[in-house]
């Protein structure tokens, strides 16, 4: 006999990472309307967390009762709804009992840290009449040994449905089966099994196929979700999984009504937050970690895929997916410390710049708008110009100041050119070198300032270097400071992602820095800056 099958819905509640749950209220009504029609067997219609206030427009509210205000004027027909709690960001005050709700049945998720404390207020949920479910985040996180004391502890409570969660979409089939296999023998019969599914690894249709596949007696549910709508790369869309229900199970879910709900009311919110699959979360889950630690060295725009894979291989044990800022901190900068004996390198430059005048262009948009103050002041001075990470156009540069891997590797194809040849490289020693040789390589750690929100800033690294050399008067532009809406560089690709949450913070900083040392290297600027004190 064919085990039962059943597809859960849950757009407005995972989704809504993507947005902040703020779908709108009429979208909100669209959306649950067209999968109630669709036929979809079960509907998670948002999270239910004490700490966010009652919001008409949001999929995530207090309590159960406000549940009711935004849907219950929705008729249910036979879908089963559902709400979801994250244990301990809800207390059970905030739950009515079921007789007295829009919501048939409420999801617990919890953490194999807190299993047993979860599990006892799934307990108190089923005992008020719902439809139960425990949610079992990061599956793959657990032992075998592990599973078999989860296990133990769900059939003592016997919630309706145990859920096996790929928090991080590290499952592929052959160890989606070996955690179906334990759970299948172990779990109480008349406990059903789910399966939720992120796709890092574009694994969620394809482990969703394998799952409804096995051969059991017990009930099965897949989650899914509109167009794959979730977080980090999304979930399983939906409408794949309807769409091979109905050809392999007989099922006969109306996939017209799911496509009108993603073009009407969702294909907008892509367009402005898109998700899916993207290297970004294939790195994540390759090295099993979370994916807090790809954003953080993401964000720092000085290390290539490769490199970022190198140094999330460091991480070790449950730190790998419990987040820690501190120590991926620490490991990034341990890793860009190239240690090396630069004082020959230090030596033969000091000998070079030693007295001369400095003219130092950085890659703000005044190295354009101001190239003839910038011609007439090399007119005048004759400085030696060095450029940081960028070479400008129409300005002859003596050295480029080299502390980016990616920036170096985009500026390969301008060394080459005939006017580029003769440019001096002066490298941190965190660089790789292609193709053309470095003329000096400068001891990385010794320039940064670990003490800092942004320890490796590439301007104040060059000055910290050119104090050391006893130069005459240092004279900067392109260096225009940062701003919270425009572009900061005349070259777009140089954007950093987390500027703009830093802005004040990094004006502050370099203006800090400028005005200490603007005696030791006598300091100016030739094109307008935001670091000048006014």
């Amino acid at each position: 006999m064919m085990n039962q099958v059943k597809l859960l819905d849950c757009t407005l509640r995972d989704g809504g990472y993507v947005n902040d749950w703020h779908f709108g209220h009429e979208t909100m009504i669209s959306v649950l309307e067209r999968l109630v029609g669709s036929g979809i067997d079960l509907i998670e219609v948002g999270f239910l967390d004490a700490r966010r206030p009652y919001d008409p427009d949001r999929s995530i509210f207090p309590d159960t009762e406000s549940a009711g205000r935004i849907y219950s004027d929705v008729n249910k027909k036979s879908s089963i709804i559902l709400g979801m709690i994250d244990y301990g960001t809800c207390p059970i005050e905030n739950i009515q009992p079921c007789k007295d709700s829009y919501l048939d049945g409420i999801r617990v998720i919890f953490k194999k840290e807190i299993m047993r404390d979860a599990l006892h207020f799934v307990k108190q949920i089923k005992d008020l009449g719902y439809i139960v479910y425990a949610n079992c985040v990061s599956i793959t996180s657990y032992s075998d040994d592990e599973l078999k004391v989860l296990i133990d502890e769900i059939n003592k409570i016997k919630p309706n449905a145990v859920a096996m969660v790929d928090t991080y979409g590290l499952l592929h089939q052959e160890g989606l089966v070996k955690i179906f296999d334990i759970m299948d023998t172990l779990l109480d019969p008349s406990i059903q099994l789910a399966y939720h599914a992120h796709n890092n690894f574009q694994m969620g249709y394809a482990n969703g196929i394998e799952f409804l596949s096995r051969n059991t007696a017990r009930t099965l549910v897949v989650d899914g979700t509109l167009y794959g709508m979730g977080k980090s790369a999304g979930n399983t869309p939906l409408e794949l999984l309807s769409m091979y229900m109905n050809e392999h199970f007989g099922k006969k879910y109306d996939i017209s009504l799911q496509l009108d709900a993603i073009d009407m009311n969702l294909l907008d919110i892509y367009q402005r937050s898109p998700w899916g699959y993207k290297p970004f979360f294939f790195i994540a889950a390759s090295q099993g970690c979370h994916p807090n630690y790809v954003s953080f060295l993401m964000n720092k725009g000085t290390l290539s895929m490769k490199a970022i894979q190198d140094l999330l291989s460091r991480l070790t044990g449950d730190k790998k997916l419990l987040y820690d800022q501190k120590l991926i901190e620490r490991l990034y900068l341990e890793y860009q410390t190239n240690e090396c004996d630069d004082k020959e390198a230090r030596a033969a430059l000091r000998t070079l710049l030693e007295g001369r005048e400095i003219l130092v262009l950085g890659p703000g948009k005044s190295v354009k708008s101001h190239l003839p103050s910038i011609h007439s002041f090399i007119r005048l001075h004759s400085p030696v110009v060095i450029a940081i990470n960028s070479i400008p156009e129409e300005i002859p540069v003596d050295y480029l100041f080299a502390t980016n891997n990616k920036r170096y590797t985009r500026l390969l194809a301008e060394l080459v050119k005939p006017q580029n040849t003769e440019i001096k490289l002066v490298a941190t020693s965190n660089l790789s070198c292609v193709n053309k040789n470095f003329s000096f390589v400068i001891n990385y750690g010794s320039l940064i300032d670990a003490s800092t929100d942004i320890p490796d800033n590439s301007l104040i690294m060059l000055l910290r270097l050119l104090l050391s050399m006893n130069v005459g008067a240092v004279s900067l532009a392109g260096f225009d400071g940062y701003t919270h809406t425009d572009s900061n560089y005349l070259n777009a690709e140089m954007e950093y992602s987390f500027v703009h949450d830093k802005v004040d913070y990094l004006n502050s900083y370099m203006t800090d820095f400028l005005q200490t040392h603007q005696a030791d290297l006598s300091l100016s600027f030739v094109t307008p800056s935001g670091y000048e004190k006014k």
